[in-house]
């Protein structure tokens, strides 16, 4: 198999080395309008066709596969372009700048028969895998509440803000996770040197009485990564900064009961112990990619498809509507957060 990647900035190269390493692809075509960029792949890769234009690998048969890793502007029209060429495509998060752009891309893929996978790399670490796996198995219990932080000092983007930069990962975990579909989204932010959010706070609303919360942050002078699932089994803390025990597991939880006759609750708390798993140590990227191939090569539908690429990006829509109106809470259509179940990755 042929692929070629569209965009050799920071992500780009990465993918590059990842697809040389997997043993389907047979080559590997970068492509970048920056010469410098394109230098720079040349120097590093030396075995990898290099080209500043788009149309010479949209255009080419031998290419059946397109990896892009553009600014988010440019998704959909490279990502419908390639569809509409027969090409097989996995964009960079998120999907698109709107619902409206993913739903046309999803039509596309299915129109054309072509694999439609996003690239939200969380999925695919060893941590989020094994929380998925808590969850399915009962072990959290009920599902209570998510509440995740994701911080750090910069990248401000030119043409994103944090929302649609950061808290695209905390909200593909949350849809991997947590099946059922929000009801709605609120969100505050605030703009500091330029014209962009670069600290927010989303609240996801469901219509049971789990609720869902992230802090982005581009001005904390120490990079956080951490997301608290709160369950009513269990609790588990996921800290991706850890190296050693990314996921800590909390057998703490409270258990409310009252007697017949008496109006007070009786409230115990339950403070059991704490483990941490052992986890695999493979690269998410190396199984972003080698997922992808796969179903290209067997027809099967990817944990990170069209369906679920929208749905996140109906979730950062709806936050960016709240942003523009106040914090107020915007309804989110069923039909867009709505995917088919999300299996575990065959590891």
């Amino acid at each position: 198999m042929v692929v070629a990647v569209l965009g050799c900035g920071y992500w780009g190269p990465n993918l590059i080395r990842n697809f040389l390493q997997c043993p389907e692809i047979e080559a590997v075509i970068a492509c970048d309008p920056d010469e410098h960029r394109l230098d720079l792949v040349r120097r590093r890769f030396r075995w990898v066709r290099t080209t500043p234009r788009t149309s010479a690998v949209l255009n080419d048969p031998a290419v059946e596969a397109i990896a892009i890793a553009t600014p988010v502007a440019l998704h959909y029209e490279l990502a419908s372009a390639a569809l509409r060429r027969g090409k097989h495509v996995l964009v960079e998060k998120p999907l698109a700048r709107c619902t409206a752009e993913a739903s046309h891309l999803l039509a596309l893929a299915e129109a054309n028969g072509r694999i439609l996978m996003v690239d939200h790399t969380f999925l695919f670490t060893d941590a989020v895998q094994k929380l998925k796996e808590l969850v399915i198995s009962g072990e959290v219990g009920e599902p209570l509440y998510f509440d995740s932080v994701r911080a750090n000092l910069g990248l401000f983007q030119p043409d994103v803000n944090v929302i649609w930069d950061l808290a695209a990962h905390d909200a593909a975990i949350l849809l991997y996770l947590i099946e059922e579909p929000p009801a709605a989204v609120s969100a505050v932010g605030v703009r500091h040197y330029y014209d962009l959010e670069n600290l927010a706070y989303v609240t996801i609303h469901y219509d049971t009485t789990f609720l869902a919360h992230f802090h982005v942050n581009w001005l904390s002078p120490v990079k956080l990564r951490t997301i608290c699932l709160g369950g009513s089994r269990r609790m588990v803390i996921y800290d991706d900064m850890e190296t050693s025990e990314k996921l800590r597991i909390y057998d703490r939880g409270v258990d409310i009961s009252s007697k017949e006759g008496e109006e007070q609750l009786r409230v115990q708390y339950r403070a059991g112990q704490m483990y941490a798993p052992p986890l695999p140590n493979q690269e998410a990227l190396t199984r972003v990619v080698h997922h992808f191939v796969t179903c290209i090569r067997t027809g099967q539908r990817p944990i990170s498809d069209g369906f679920f690429g929208r749905a996140v990006v109906a979730l950062l829509e709806a936050a960016q509507r709240s942003l523009a109106n106040g914090g107020q809470r915007i309804p989110v259509a069923a039909e867009y957060v709505t995917c088919p179940t999300t299996p575990l990755l065959e590891l």
